[in-house]
């Protein structure tokens, strides 16, 4: 049986993923038969209905590959990704202890959360599984991860990520630089403070994750110590595509 991704996190292993923003299972299937871990249907900034994330979803899990979705800020968004079969959620803009809780109880069924219960849905296989063993199964199997990224979420850090059952803070480090007064997250002040944030996790056994968009900023973020990194898919399709045109018609 394939380990899920919550488990070779755990085990410390380094994970690679990519953030698709837009309804393509095509472009899902190519990261999963290149070698990617996990892919992130991104429902913050990308434009889906329930039904093509849970395409999306169906798309990651044919190549063996783990699906999470990048939640928007619906109140229902949680529940509605892992219903529909999500590994894992992302969750944009937590920026202290209360509404890192609100995200737990969201994402897990009683005795740890309130998430509420159905068995006819995707993640259930649609009744095949059911009652406490599936109930247990799910709250150990998906894991969440929160977003770090406004002034309020750095200086907040440790009663985040001190909540149980938060696996994973994730720098969305664009977001962080734009909330501090930087234009660029490479600019030494932000590279300055998530190196900080990294050396606060190290006290709460959280692992990291980070944003990365070529193969040097991945290559980085491993070597910083993020367990959980994921690529801007359109970043790359587009270096990709200039590079084309760049070196053909000169």
């Amino acid at each position: 049986m394939t380990k899920k991704l919550k488990q070779r996190i755990f085990n410390n292993e380094k994970v690679l993923g990519g953030f698709v923003n837009s309804y393509n299972p095509s472009l899902v299937e190519m990261l999963g038969f290149n070698g990617y871990d996990f892919v992130v249907i991104d429902n913050e900034h990308g434009a889906f209905s329930q039904s093509e994330i849970t395409d999306m979803i169906r798309a990651a899990k044919r190549t063996n590959m783990s699906p999470v979705v990048r939640t928007s800020y619906d109140p229902s968004s949680v529940q509605k990704a892992l219903d529909s079969g999500a590994e894992g959620i992302q969750v944009p803009m937590v920026n202290n202890r209360e509404q890192a809780e609100e995200v737990v109880s969201k994402a897990k069924y009683p005795p740890i959360g309130m998430r509420g219960v159905a068995y006819s849905i995707p993640a259930a296989q649609y009744g095949t599984l059911s009652g406490r063993s599936y109930l247990d199964q799910a709250n150990k199997d998906n894991f969440i991860s929160v977003h770090i990224e406004t002034k309020e979420a750095v200086e907040n850090f440790e009663e985040i990520i001190a909540v149980n059952e938060i696996d994973i803070a994730f720098i969305g480090s664009t977001d962080l630089a734009v909330n501090l007064g930087y234009d660029n997250p490479n600019d030494s002040g932000v590279q300055d403070i998530i190196s900080n944030l990294f050396e606060r996790a190290k006290d709460h056994d959280i692992k990291m994750g980070l944003v990365a968009s070529d193969t040097a900023s991945t290559v980085k973020a491993f070597n910083q110590g993020a367990s959980y990194v994921s690529v801007v898919t359109n970043k790359i399709i587009t270096d990709a595509l200039k590079e084309v045109v760049s070196n053909s018609k000169n």
